[in-house]
């Protein structure tokens, strides 16, 4: 029985990409299962889909094989990678730091290739979509049960690219967040956790002043989504562990004009 293939990417579901690269893993691996996490991806941030695969690669098989596809630099001398985690799990993607977060939450990386093997590589391969050619059939192979090391050629650990996640600036009585993400609802996912609140001294107070670089609000501390009126803000831990900025039925992040990779600060 093969290996479940846990796939986030940047390709959405207008055009054939998503769906070839499925054809290509189960060309591969016939009984593969290829869970779509996500392929609405903002096109080329890196970041979100780092910490995408990451939160969700946990919820999946413990053998999946984890496979992202968020590629800028493909046809450049950016390499292709397959990755062994020191938790065992094995990811598939570019070497531009998508697989990074995901192998920081495993304790890092026991061995890496380039994927390169002529009988992985499907051929000829495109310079613009390594996904079909290279990434897919790399997952279908170690989704059949194929080991990591003969994808291609071994690679030192300090060539691997990984993602910088920048720290709020924490002080009494204020934090100073940056901008994930924002949802199809337009809630304002913040690289803020409930511990950074704590050393502000803010994790006491019921309502938050959230200023945004053109925009402020007044934000109830709130545990789920109901507990404030409709249109009013909140800002809550989300699913994944996150402040998060939400207006209940209404769209936080329009209304604040903000979007990643902006500052918000969090006062009383």
């Amino acid at each position: 029985m093969s290996r479940a293939v846990v796939f986030v990417s940047d390709l959405g579901l207008r055009d054939e990409f998503v769906g070839v690269c499925h054809a290509v893993v189960v060309r591969v691996a016939p009984d593969a299962h290829v869970i779509d996490i996500s392929h609405g991806i903002a096109p080329h941030d890196i970041r979100a889909g780092a910490l995408v695969l990451a939160q969700c690669l946990r919820y999946a098989p413990e053998d999946a094989i984890g496979l992202g596809i968020i590629d800028p630099g493909v046809g450049t001398e950016r390499l292709a990678i397959a990755i062994e985690t020191e938790a065992g799990h094995l990811l598939v993607g570019p070497n531009n730091g998508l697989l990074s977060i995901a192998w920081r939450a495993d304790g890092g990386v026991r061995r890496a290739v380039a994927i390169d093997a002529p009988d992985v590589v499907l051929q000829p391969v495109s310079e613009v979509f390594h996904g079909r050619d290279v990434f897919a059939p790399a997952a279908g192979h170690l989704a059949a049960g194929r080991d990591l090391a003969t994808l291609g050629t071994p690679i030192d650990t300090d060539r691997l690219v990984e993602v910088v996640m920048g720290e709020p600036q924490v002080e009494q009585g204020k934090v100073v967040g940056e901008v994930l993400d924002v949802d199809r609802f337009g809630n304002i996912r913040l690289n803020v956790r409930l511990e950074h609140l704590r050393v502000a001294g803010l994790d006491g107070e019921t309502v938050l002043q959230v200023t945004a670089t053109g925009q402020a609000a007044s934000a109830r501390r709130i545990v789920s989504y109901s507990e404030v009126e409709i249109g009013a803000y909140g800002i809550l831990v989300d699913a994944w562990g996150w402040m998060a900025i939400i207006r209940y039925e209404a769209n936080a992040c329009a209304d604040l004009g903000v979007r990643t990779g902006d500052p918000i600060w969090l006062t009383t």
